[in-house]
This record gives structure tokens, C-alpha cells and sequence, in this order.
């Protein structure tokens, strides 16, 4: 397949040289270096929202949601200190308690896109009525869940979203927008939905709307394959933690490193959503949060059986010690590719083996088409 189909990312009113999204990494893994450094390289570079106050300047152990607005703050600027043209953007969980703040937050420091999952987010356009130039793209699984979004989103907001995320359940890693018993059946078809998405907004709306496949997409095969079958662009995140530049301490890394694909399983969050993630450990998470007493640290969820009846473990707590380098006792959210991993890179060498940048010039092109 030749190199003419790829193309640059044109979402709402802002452009990338290159389609790639940054997937959003809660909890610092995707956080402002590694978001700065992919804008920078001509993606769009993502700050994930969830979680970041926990291990911030900002929290004092009582102040979860002011330090989480502050450190969101701090991210975003963070990227743009390094990539200060680039298009840079925030994952906002609509499964968060603070999703609104965090929403208006992002707004308020310059994001220029909003991707939001973990629940439809219905509400979205409301949150960001007085920021008309950021981008707004929901994450779905299926053709129905982008049908409802775009009928509410008209209805009641006059508007449509700007690109829309097909996310693969069989493949993404962390938090899965689809039922435990419906992953890995082999009934999931990732591209059938990204065609029919795009259908539905050509034929009900009249509107080329930029449909983006995320969920096991590793390498330029993978990219080039995805862009055939009818994607405009990639969502890539288990990729980029094995990156000199990604937020993760280098335990998390290695972890990546150290992993066989019997690894990765599916877990159930007590956010009521299934995860992938590296199963291994699982009981030792499950048993320090037993062995601490601490109970729920931040009511960071809206719904939460950690928080309503103790069961399972602190989502946050976890992802917040794996991402400090805690792998032990931490959780590691990643996709099935994440075995793949054989060595730490740089964003700039994935970007240049994604889209064949072999030399100066085409790395020039990037960082200021």
C-alpha cells in the first residue's frame, strides 16, 4: 500500500500532519511530556484527565478534586512548553466524578480537543458551549452508541461532534465500553463499525465525519490496514509507554517489556467496566488496598464498588503506585499488543517507522506542516 493514503488529520479546526491520536493513559501515563512530545512529532497529542491530582503538587490527602483541576492545568502547559504550535488535546471519563470540571478546566488551559468514553458523554457540547473551536470526539463501540450520540447532540445542542473514536474491545487497553461476555467472542467487527459510523453520518447528517480506529494498532502494517478499510485515522497508546519521553517511572515500562500476550487479561473495574490490563498481580492489588484499610480515596468515580461496599480495590490508588513504578502491587492498563514491546524508543523513532520518516526533511515536514 503506498504512502498516498496517508493523509494529514483534519478534525474540526484544527490539522496534525499525521492521523494519530495519542490514546488517553489516566493516571499520568499519558501525561504532559508524553502529549507535548507527540504533538510535536505532527499527532495529536492527548492529556489523559483521570486521576492526575492524586500524585500532584497540588494534593494534601483531603483535596482530590481542586488539586486534579490544577494538575490538569499543569499538564496542558506542560505540552504545550514543548510542542507550543501543536495540537494538543485532553481524554475527559465521562465515569468521573469531576468530568465536568475537568471538561471546563481543559477548555480553560487551551485544549484544543475533547475525546471522552467510559459513558456516552451526552452532556459534552453544554460543557464547552464557550469554546466553540475545541474539537469534540466521543468514544464508541458500536454504530448504535454514535446514533444516540449524534441524535442528542442535534436535539438538544445543534450540533455534531467533529470526529468520532471506534474503539475495539478485543484489542484497547484499560477501561472497555462494552459488556465482559461480548469481548473476545469474535464477534467484534472493528472496521465494519468504523465503515457503518461513517455511513450513518454521510446519510443522516450529510457530513464526512472523521471516524478514527483505536484498539490494537502497534505498527505501520497495522496503521496502513486501518486507514484501507476506511478509517481516517489511528488512536494509538500501549505504542507510546515504551517511550524515553512517556510519563510512566520505568518499572511501569519494563513491565511492558517483560510481558508475554498470557499476561494480559481482562479484569472488571469497580468503575462497573471491564478493563485490560496485566492480570497477574491482580490479587496483590486487591489485598493492599485489604492490608491498608484505607477504603475509598477520592470518590474519583461516580459509580464505584470500591466506594459502596468495599468490594474489588481503588482503581485510582492502583493505577497511581503502577505508575509511580509500584508494579507489585500497582495496576498496569494495556492493551494485547503490549507484549510487543522489546525495547525503550523515542515518540520521534515511532513516528518515523509509522510513516516512513527516514530522514531530515521529512521530520521537518512534521513538526511544522
Amino acid at each position: 500500500m503506498s504512502d498516498a493514503v496517508i493523509k494529514k488529520l483534519v478534525i474540526g479546526q484544527h490539522s496534525a500532519p499525521f492521523p494519530l491520536i495519542l490514546g488517553g493513559m489516566g493516571v499520568r501515563i499519558s501525561g504532559g511530556r508524553l502529549a507535548g512530545h507527540v504533538a510535536r512529532c505532527g499527532g495529536f497529542g492527548t492529556v489523559a484527565a483521570a486521576g492526575l491530582g492524586v500524585n500532584s503538587r497540588y494534593y494534601n490527602d483531603r483535596n482530590f478534586f481542586a488539586a486534579d483541576v490544577q494538575a490538569l492545568k499543569d499538564e496542558i502547559r506542560k505540552a504545550y512548553a514543548i510542542a507550543p504550535e501543536g495540537v494538543i488535546g485532553v481524554n475527559c471519563m465521562v465515569a468521573v466524578t469531576n468530568y465536568d470540571d475537568m471538561v471546563r478546566a481543559a477548555c480553560e488551559a487551551g485544549a484544543k480537543f475533547i475525546v471522552s468514553g467510559a459513558g456516552l458523554p451526552m452532556n459534552l457540547p453544554a460543557l464547552t458551549v464557550d469554546y466553540p473551536d475545541v474539537a469534540l470526539i466521543p468514544i464508541v463501540s458500536s454504530v448504535r452508541a454514535a446514533q444516540l450520540i449524534g441524535r442528542k447532540w442535534t436535539q438538544s445542542h445543534g450540533r455534531l461532534p467533529d470526529a468520532v473514536v471506534v474503539e475495539d474491545p478485543d484489542t484497547a487497553g484499560g477501561h472497555l465500553g462494552e459488556k465482559p461476555e461480548n469481548i473476545g467472542i469474535g464477534c467484534y467487527d472493528q472496521y465494519e463499525t468504523v465503515r457503518q459510523v461513517k455511513a450513518h453520518f454521510q446519510q443522516v447528517y450529510q457530513t464526512e465525519m472523521p471516524v478514527i480506529a483505536a484498539g490494537g494498532i502497534w505498527d505501520r502494517k497495522d496503521m496502513l490496514h486501518a486507514l484501507a478499510q476506511g478509517a481516517d485515522a489511528v488512536q494509538m497508546a500501549s505504542r507510546f509507554v515504551c517511550t524515553e519521553e512517556c510519563d510512566a517511572e520505568p518499572a511501569f515500562k519494563q513491565a511492558y517489556l517483560e510481558c508475554r500476550p498470557e499476561d494480559i487479561g481482562l479484569i472488571m473495574s469497580p468503575a462497573g467496566l471491564p478493563g485490560r490490563a496485566l492480570v497477574g498481580n491482580v490479587e496483590h492489588v486487591r489485598q493492599r488496598d485489604l492490608d491498608s484499610g484505607t477504603g475509598c480515596m477520592c470518590v474519583c468515580l461516580k459509580k464505584c464498588t470500591y466506594k459502596e461496599t468495599g468490594e474489588r480495590f481503588c482503581i485510582v490508588g492502583a493505577l497511581d503506585r503502577a505508575q509511580r513504578g509500584d508494579i507489585e502491587t500497582g495496576l498496569v492498563f494495556c492493551g494485547t499488543n503490549a507484549w510487543k514491546a522489546d525495547r525503550i524508543t523515542t515518540v520521534q523513532a515511532v513516528f518515523d517507522e509509522l510513516f516512513a520518516l527516514s530522514d531530515q526533511v521529512g521530520r521537518c515536514l512534521a513538526a511544522n506542516d
